[in-house]
């Protein structure tokens, strides 16, 4: 019998890297993924944040795009052949993870109990903030937002916050 020689600590070190790095792909549904189509740019990205597909579920993504006549409170209609096109890339991109598995309140993103997790320490008066508008303006305080990248690491400040609310910040 063929004996198999011991891992050096640096094969050890690149195989852990290795289950770590595609543990962490395989919950980052939330970034956006790399074929963007370019009508989700030039329509949905003009009004608002082009939020990755990932940040809802596929229903959420279906009620969204089918009732773009009344989206929110605005008449954001689209072509047929548009809509079906988007609504694919979104299905195809949607959150399947265990975050984004439940269809939040009138699939508002920032009705998900992920959302609301995540910002829990941000103060009602900061979404009122000229600088932020709403808590569905991610650009005001994620740097790479419209991008799709929404971590924790490239954070600002948005301008106006009170005292306590920049010591919280920076808890």
């Amino acid at each position: 019998m063929k004996k198999i020689a011991p891992l050096t600590s640096a094969a050890m070190a690149a195989a852990v890297c290795m289950v770590v790095l595609t543990s962490a792909h395989a919950d980052s549904g939330r970034a956006m993924p790399r074929n963007v189509p370019s009508a989700y740019t030039q329509e949905c990205a003009a009004c608002h944040t082009a939020y990755p597909p990932g940040l809802l579920p596929a229903a959420s993504w279906n009620r969204v795009m089918t009732g773009l006549g009344k989206h929110y409170g605005t008449d954001a209609s689209l072509e047929a052949a548009t809509v079906r096109q988007l609504n694919q890339w979104l299905q195809d991109h949607a959150g399947t993870y265990k975050r984004v598995n439940e269809e939040p309140p009138e699939d508002r993103i920032t009705r998900s109990a992920w959302f609301e997790r995540k910002h829990r320490k941000i103060e009602p008066a900061t979404w009122k903030l000229a600088s932020v508008k709403s808590a569905a303006n991610c650009a005001a305080c994620h740097t790479g937002a419209d991008q799709g990248q929404l971590d924790d690491h490239d954070l600002r400040m948005p301008a106006g916050l009170d005292t306590r609310s920049r010591r919280a910040w920076n808890d």
